[in-house]
Order: C-alpha cells, then sequence, then structure tokens
C-alpha cells in the first residue's frame, strides 16, 4: 500500500529576486542617512544665509528674532535630525491625509520654505506636473527613436545611416542644452514665429483647443531635451550591440539557420540591453529633478526653477530637500535596474 505523502518540514524558499530587493532595500537605509547627513551638512555650511539681503539698518535683536522664527538659530546636528523626522515621518503622513483624509500629521510642523514659508512639499507638488510632462515626454521620446537608431546602425555597420547617425549623435551630445535651446528659439520662434519662446504655466487643458496649445508650447523644450538624451542613448545602445552581434552564440545561432530577425531580436538585443538600462535607469531621475537648464531657457516654472531660485535665495530646507530627493531617486533606480539584469540575462542569480 503506497504510503501517503509526507508534508516536508522545510519551508519552501523564498523569491530569490524578491529576497534581493529587500536585502537592498534595507542596505539602502544607511545609504540614504549618511547620504542626508553630507547633503544637509554641505548645505547648512555653506557661505550665504537667508538674512544676507535684510539690510544692516535692522537692529541687532529684530535680526535674532527673524532667525529664530526660521529655526536656524538651533544647533546643526538638532536641526538635521528635526528635518530627518520631518522628510520621513510628517511628510508621508501629511501625504496620507491628503489622499484618504486621515488626520495622522496632526500639527506637526513641516519642512517650511525659508523663501515662501510654504511647506516645500507643496511647492514641490504644484511644479512637479510640469516637469514631468515636459521633461518626462522629452526623455520618453528620446528612448523611442535611440533604441531603434542604435541597433539598426550596429546591425549595418558603417553604412551610410550608420554613419549619419554617429554625426547626428555628436552633435546632440557634444552641444549644450543651453546653447540648443537658445538657437531653437531663435530660429522657430523669433525668425519663423512658429512656437511661442516661453513656456506658459498658467495655460490649464481643459479641451482640444487647449490640449493642442499645451503641445505646441512643448515642441521646442522637448526637443531640446530629445535629441540630447537620444544621442547618448543612441551610442549606448550602437555599442553594446555591436559587442554582442560578434559574441559565439549569435554566430552560432545563424550557423543553425536562425531567422535573422530572431538572431538580432532574440539572441543579440536582449543581451545588448543589460548595459542599456543602466543608462536609461540612472536617467530616469533627471525626469523628477527636471533638465534645470532647459527649464531656465524656456521659463518652465519646474522643480529646476525651484531649485535655482532656492540656491540664489539661500533657501536651504528647498534645496535640501531636493537635493536628498534626487539621491533617493538614483539609489532607487539603481536598484530597479539590477532586478531588470535579471529579467534580462537568465545567467544572472539573485541568490
Amino acid at each position: 500500500m503506497p504510503r501517503p505523502p509526507t508534508q516536508s518540514l522545510n519551508p519552501e524558499p523564498s523569491d530569490p529576486m524578491l529576497t534581493y530587493a529587500l536585502r537592498r532595500l534595507l542596505l539602502a537605509i544607511p545609504t540614504l542617512l549618511l547620504i542626508s547627513l553630507v547633503i544637509f551638512l554641505m548645505v547648512d555650511l555653506a557661505p550665504g544665509s537667508p538674512m544676507s539681503e535684510i539690510p544692516r539698518s535692522i537692529p541687532p535683536e529684530v535680526r535674532a528674532k527673524m532667525i529664530a522664527a526660521l529655526g536656524a538659530d538651533q544647533p546643526v546636528f538638532f536641526r538635521y535630525l528635526l528635518w530627518l523626522k520631518q522628510f520621513f515621518i510628517v511628510e508621508p503622513a501629511y501625504l496620507i491625509d491628503g489622499w484618504f483624509g486621515t488626520s495622522l500629521g496632526g500639527d506637526e510642523q513641516r519642512i517650511l520654505s525659508w523663501q515662501s514659508r510654504a511647506p516645500v512639499f507643496d511647492v514641490i507638488g504644484d511644479r512637479l506636473a510640469r516637469t514631468m510632462t515636459v521633461v518626462g515626454a522629452g526623455y520618453l521620446i528620446a528612448a523611442a527613436i535611440a533604441l531603434p537608431i542604435g541597433v539598426y546602425s550596429a546591425y549595418r555597420q558603417y553604412s551610410w545611416f550608420d554613419q549619419l547617425g554617429t554625426f547626428v549623435a555628436m552633435i546632440g551630445y557634444s552641444v549644450p542644452t543651453f546653447f540648443t535651446g537658445v538657437l531653437l528659439i531663435v530660429i522657430f520662434a523669433v525668425n519663423l514665429g512658429w512656437f511661442p519662446s516661453y513656456y506658459d504655466a498658467s495655460l490649464k487643458v481643459t479641451d482640444f483647443a487647449s490640449l493642442s496649445r499645451q503641445v505646441w508650447q512643448m515642441a521646442l523644450p522637448v526637443t531640446v531635451i530629445a535629441l540630447f538624451h537620444a544621442a547618448e542613448i543612441s551610442r549606448y545602445t550602437r555599442s553594446a550591440m555591436l559587442d554582442t552581434l560578434g559574441q559565439d552564440y549569435v554566430r552560432t545561432a545563424r550557423a543553425k539557420g536562425a531567422l535573422e530577425h530572431t538572431v538580432v531580436m532574440k539572441h543579440a538585443l536582449r543581451n545588448a540591453m543589460i548595459p542599456v538600462i543602466t543608462v536609461l535607469a540612472l536617467g530616469m531621475p533627471s525626469i523628477f529633478g527636471g533638465s534645470i537648464i532647459v527649464e531656465q531657457v524656456f521659463k518652465i516654472n519646474g522643480i529646476g526653477g525651484a531649485l535655482i531660485g532656492a540656491i540664489v535665495a539661500s533657501d536651504l530646507p528647498m534645496v535640501q530637500t531636493l537635493t536628498f530627493i534626487f539621491a533617493v531617486l538614483i539609489v532607487f533606480f539603481n536598484l530597479v535596474a539590477d532586478i531588470l539584469y535579471g529579467m534580462l540575462d537568465p545567467r544572472i542569480r539573485y541568490e
């Protein structure tokens, strides 16, 4: 009589990728804490003060009260711990309150901008949509254009298409974005009058006509951003594809009679995307950080403009918060890139 199956005392092994992701997240905590301390101290100890614009005729006791109202009279380490608590506890609580109508934040003090006396995250939220719309659209268009160009340039190495792509990529990557932006404004906005020379932040998209105006005013800044990023991505894609097309397994696939489309798109492209994923992932934080120069050229009232204005006004809470958000995004997208490696290359194991 066959014996009934017995349940194993050993639990099923967990998903290696999930375990790896959790381990990386735990390791990211001390990394981010160290980064936050370095950013806070560098910004706090840098020259400049929110009181630098106050006339010297102001009495010292009044100046002292103004500094105390900003909380700048507290010790550096105390202000750092308070800012850390506000960033990781208070601000997420207020965000949850806004979404679900709860009262987790209570009366806790938020991170306030010294320049506007408004909560820093409220200022970021007001500008985030514009930055993501313009810079995000430019980055997505750049990736959509650059990947096919890079693949085909590698497949048709030294052809006229490859040489033309190399020439355009060299121009797009070597010419600074402020020069490209000003050049497009002079040609297409000033001389030809086809597009507006600045971004109208007051425009609200409510119908098809306003949507058309929105796309119209986004054309020039999106073109500048897409040209710069497409040049970089296409060069990395071409280089990775050239290296992969010369591998033995690609020649073996062709010797076995596999279709050329299958060889290029399945065997070569999948492995060539591994270094390209790094470029794409590390470029993603620029969507949130914004292309600061492009925003200044086209007068886009986005996050980049907020950072520049905060630096000019010595608005330390705004500078510290925005800089740390950029650092968090870089750490996060590095983790995303590492996880995507395992999906693209089965040789990579998360054990």
